[in-house]
């Protein structure tokens, strides 16, 4: 009888992504309408996002968290990483290499990097950027908040509702009101990676 093949990374990392946004559904006695409702994604994408036949980009998993009345953390939680007590009101929290979970969501493979504060008025994820055209988004990615983003190799292209497009090479960085349609290609020989940092895109947190 032959063995079966064993499953790659990228398709572990989506089915833990969905087995939580389910277990995280399912704990609150919500049915995929309800979340659907709360935030007006079709109750068949998240369906899909929790049966691991669909990986989300950026602004689908803050909307999820919004429907599940959480932060993004919850979604990516992390339980081997480090977070201290808090000492004179400070928090601080430690994730290493080995830590970082991927997740590959077609154009682009997200490592979020702020995985263990709850309530964090940030969300950091370095980003790999494998689209090389607009074809290979479904729809334009906007969401609530400030975006901070570095280049860290390679150069891309930033395309937005407003602007002409405008290309960025590592060491160059781009803040901008996240609201704005806006998406990367990248533009170089190998595929680029950015430092994605937002401010204000999680529930509860916008201005």
């Amino acid at each position: 009888m032959r063995e079966p093949e064993p499953e790659d990374p990228a398709t572990r990392h989506r089915a833990a992504f969905g087995m939580r946004v389910q277990r995280l559904r399912r704990a609150q006695g919500l049915t995929l309408q309800q979340v659907s409702d709360a935030c007006g994604l079709a109750a068949s994408t998240i369906s899909k996002i929790e049966n691991s036949h669909l990986s989300p980009t950026y602004d689908v998993m803050l909307k999820l968290a919004q429907g599940l009345g959480t932060d993004i953390v919850s979604l990516f939680e992390n339980t081997s990483a480090t977070v201290s007590k808090p000492a004179l009101n400070g928090r601080l929290a430690v994730m290493r290499r080995a830590e970082v979970v991927p997740l590959d969501a077609g154009p682009y493979v997200y490592e979020p990097i702020t995985t263990q504060l709850k309530n964090a008025l940030i969300d950091a994820t370095v980003v790999t950027v494998n689209a090389r055209d607009l074809s290979a988004f479904d729809a334009p990615i906007r969401h609530a908040g400030e975006e901070l983003v570095f280049i860290l190799s390679g150069a891309v292209e930033l395309h937005t509702d407003h602007y002409a497009p405008i290309r960025l090479e590592a060491g160059d960085s781009v803040h901008y009101d996240a609201d704005m349609a806006h998406a990367y290609v990248s533009v170089s020989a190998e595929d680029a990676r950015i430092l994605n940092i937002v401010s204000g895109g999680s529930p509860g947190k916008e201005p």
